[in-house]
């Protein structure tokens, strides 16, 4: 049976995703929608896209758009933009291509990746997003600071209006939180904690940390 599965964070973690993905074993059936964050904080954001280039001919995978990637994309050809990008974790990402600072070293295929990424998806149950949303709004009047820099911190969002259950990142938590009406997957592996994939349909979990070369099944 298809399977639709979220992973949460990546944050240039390249080794925690392969060794989910391994464990996932992804079909051309199956869904997969990576909730946003795949650059800055780890070491590898370029072999993150590189994977995720790849996974793309694999299977059906829906890449959310976050807040770093919004931010690299807007370093491309603004160099105040560039600047506050390299503050906020775009050094690590420049410097798995080779070297800090020189933003011409990411590929042109990197960022039309990233230009690709959607700002939410939904499926008949559950909608996926990266940070947060309006619950009174439909997906398609959502703004993008909402869905996109808005965490949990500033405020835990009520039941949607849609009756879907949320699926969301950008907040890291110990374990993945599950509020009924939303699932948070950021187990902030870049933190020292783990990646996290959740098989949808069938509440399945893999958990990977960067380093540890095993994927946990819970």
């Amino acid at each position: 049976m298809p399977r639709t599965i979220a992973i949460g964070d990546i944050h240039g973690c390249s080794d925690a995703l392969l060794s989910l993905l391994l464990a996932i074993d992804p079909t051309p059936e199956d869904t997969i929608i990576t909730l946003g964050d795949y650059v800055d904080k780890g070491h590898d954001s370029k072999g993150v896209l590189d994977i995720l280039a790849e996974l793309s001919g694999r299977c059906r995978l829906i890449p959310i758009l976050g807040n770093h990637e919004e931010q690299m994309l807007q370093a491309r050809n603004d160099k105040a933009e560039l600047k506050w990008w390299m503050e906020f974790g775009g050094t690590t990402t420049i410097d798995s291509y080779g070297s800090s600072g020189l933003i011409d070293l990411i590929p042109e295929e990197h960022f039309q990746f990233v230009e690709s990424c959607v700002n939410w998806f939904e499926t008949d149950t559950h909608f996926f997003t990266h940070g947060n949303y309006d619950s009174d709004l439909p997906l398609d009047q959502q703004d993008g600071r909402t869905l996109r820099w808005l965490s949990m911190r500033d405020f835990v969002p009520k039941p949607h209006c849609s009756g879907k259950i949320a699926v969301v990142g950008h907040t890291p938590q110990p374990e993945v939180l599950n509020l009924g009406h939303l699932i948070c997957l950021d187990t902030g592996c870049a933190y020292g904690g783990k990646l996290t994939a959740m098989n949808m349909r069938s509440g399945e979990v893999w958990q990977a940390s960067s380093g540890v070369r095993k994927c946990r099944v819970i």
